[in-house]
């Protein structure tokens, strides 16, 4: 059961931030494991629990981020990240494809939520086409987002937007790249007690319905497709 992060949890993190180095790592690798790396583990695997009860039929996982940056992508930085998060999702071939919930630990905040780190265009292409088929399933999740005051819709927003909105209340999802519904905030007391994994399954339950409207995004057919279907018929019936 998880019983909070520490003081020392987030002097690593403020350590690794301001001495980013091999060697300062190494002589600071068992703060690594025991303030951070293990209590994120233990938060994780009692949120994925929390989720796998909640909704037993999807085939969850749940992972724990690394610390290490990849070698490749430094670019001019060093190399470890200055925060860990975990994860909660379906798994796919390309982790950024699925929706998936998360909690994220920086040394000056912390932030936990539900979203896309990158969006497929085809994902976002099925949710406008799942919109324009009928919007009020979205427009209620867009209210209750909207009544509430734990998560903000975050977008990555077109230059222009892809198509026009049917009502004014869903124009935000129909300039999306990409999304997150988020909650940040700087680290208080409640993050070095058990209340914290009680505060982050409260806010999951509520995030609940819209994963389960947006996981089932790519089982929708392909709006390509079926614009290019039209459109062959179009020229049949012409000739």
């Amino acid at each position: 059961m998880f019983t909070g992060f520490t003081g020392e949890t987030l002097d690593f993190l403020w350590g690794i931030r301001f001495n980013n180095q091999r060697d300062w790592f190494a002589s600071h690798k068992d703060d690594y494991l025991t303030q951070l790396y293990r209590p994120m583990q233990v938060l994780g695997g009692e949120i994925y629990d929390f989720l796998r009860g909640c909704r037993p039929d999807y085939n969850l996982i749940h992972k724990v981020s690394r610390i290490y940056r990849d070698a490749r992508r430094l670019h001019g930085r060093g190399p470890y990240k200055d925060r860990l998060w975990f994860s909660v999702e379906e798994p796919a071939e390309q982790w950024t494809a699925k929706p998936t919930f998360w909690f994220e630990l920086a040394p000056d905040v912390w932030s936990y939520g539900l979203g896309y780190y990158m969006a497929r265009p085809a994902t976002m292409a099925r949710l406008r086409a799942r919109m324009d088929r009928d919007s009020r399933p979205m427009e209620a999740l867009s209210r209750a987002l909207a009544e509430q005051t734990e998560f903000i819709l975050e977008t990555d927003e077109y230059k222009r937007p892809k198509a026009a909105a049917p009502v004014p209340l869903l124009e935000p999802w129909y300039r999306a790249r990409s999304f997150s519904l988020i909650h940040s905030e700087k680290p208080a007391e409640e993050l070095f007690s058990s209340a914290l994994a009680e505060h982050l399954k409260q806010g999951y339950t509520f995030l609940l319905p819209y994963y389960d409207y947006f996981v089932t995004l790519d089982g929708d057919p392909d709006p390509a497709e079926h614009h290019r279907g039209t459109d062959l018929i179009d020229k049949e019936r012409q000739s």
